[in-house]
């Protein structure tokens, strides 16, 4: 691995059939570095994860991790990384120490150093004095914190997170984010992580919004608020659609339909709610102003809402789904 990048891909594709599931994909990581994928389920994270970390391989375009060629290099790759996937991969009848002793052997960690290994690892997520414990008695944190030690045993370079905190309650993903924060300072990894919760992206030091298989703008969560810069206001009317259409005729503001409420995005928005009952000339039954959030973020760049985006994609992971078989 070069001292500037961890990951480093360039015109990266996948297509199942006529499905492009990943186009022409193009970014880095920097060593050290929380990095996130953020999108819509469909979009192309887990497919990307999936070239990344050789369990698929690219229909074009180039990707190296840890410095290693991902399609030349595979063994080099999969012993510089660790992978947590998204569904849960624990054999639940085993103990947590069982499981990770099992890992460590497939790696071929020296036998000498499994014991002081697995101690470690189980100490930073907080399960040392379950390690006895079958993996079916864990909750569903537990098992996700057994996990992330599991990915970290063989001592990787780069750790790959896919939907790490994914049907986790608000408190448990929290505290899954506080050991995965200590595990980079104490490990000095990279971590990739994919995820569909804007709460979730705001740990990452950089994170790309990606949508429909393509990457559409890569920069730090502070730094794409700032790019908005306006206000969301968010209306419900007896006529959204008319809404739309005054909104744009009388105001010169795009607007859209999502979730039941009109959106759009305007410079002091609190200022502006006013001239907007006076002016619409429909009337308005709701009304609710923020500050930017990544949710304005991925609405600004993509022109959807997260949620109403995952409902597009449904189609197109049926689709996918049906060429795999």
């Amino acid at each position: 691995m070069s001292e500037q990048t961890a990951v480093s891909v360039e015109g990266l594709k996948k297509s199942y059939g006529k499905v492009e599931a990943v186009k022409d994909v193009s970014f880095t990581v920097a060593p050290g570095e929380v990095f996130g994928f953020l999108g819509p389920n469909g979009a192309g994270k887990t497919t990307t994860i999936s070239m990344l970390c050789t369990l698929t391989t690219p229909s074009g375009g180039s990707a190296r991790v840890a410095g290693r060629d991902v399609v030349r290099e595979r063994d080099e790759v999969r012993r510089n990384i660790g992978l947590v996937f998204q569904d849960p991969t624990l054999d639940t009848n085993l103990t947590a120490v069982q499981n990770l002793r099992f890992h460590a052997e497939l790696y071929g960690v020296p036998k000498a150093k499994i014991a002081p290994r697995i101690q470690q690892v189980l100490e930073m997520v907080a399960l040392w004095d379950r390690k006895d414990s079958k993996v079916i008695t864990f909750s569903g944190g537990m098992k996700r914190r057994l996990e992330i030690a599991r990915g970290l045993l063989h001592s990787p370079r780069v750790l790959f997170l896919d939907e790490p905190t994914i049907g986790l309650d608000p408190q448990t993903r929290a505290a899954i984010w506080g050991y995965i924060h200590e595990l980079r300072r104490a490990e000095n990894i990279t971590i990739f992580m994919t995820t569909h919760y804007m709460d979730e992206a705001e740990y990452c030091d950089r994170i790309a919004i990606i949508d429909h298989g393509s990457i559409v703008v890569i920069d730090s969560p502070e730094a794409l608020k700032a790019s908005v810069g306006r206000d969301r206001v968010r209306i419900s009317t007896g006529d959204n659609d008319g809404a739309v259409v005054a909104l744009r005729d009388r105001f010169g503001l795009e607007a859209s339909v999502s979730e039941g409420e009109v959106t759009f995005a305007v410079e002091g928005g609190e200022e502006f709610v006013p001239r907007l009952f006076a002016e619409l000339g429909l009337p308005i039954k709701s009304v609710s102003v923020s500050r930017p959030s990544l949710d304005d973020v991925f609405m600004s760049y993509t022109g959807t809402s997260i949620r109403d985006a995952e409902a597009g994609a449904a189609q197109v992971n049926s689709w996918i789904r049906h060429v795999r078989r």
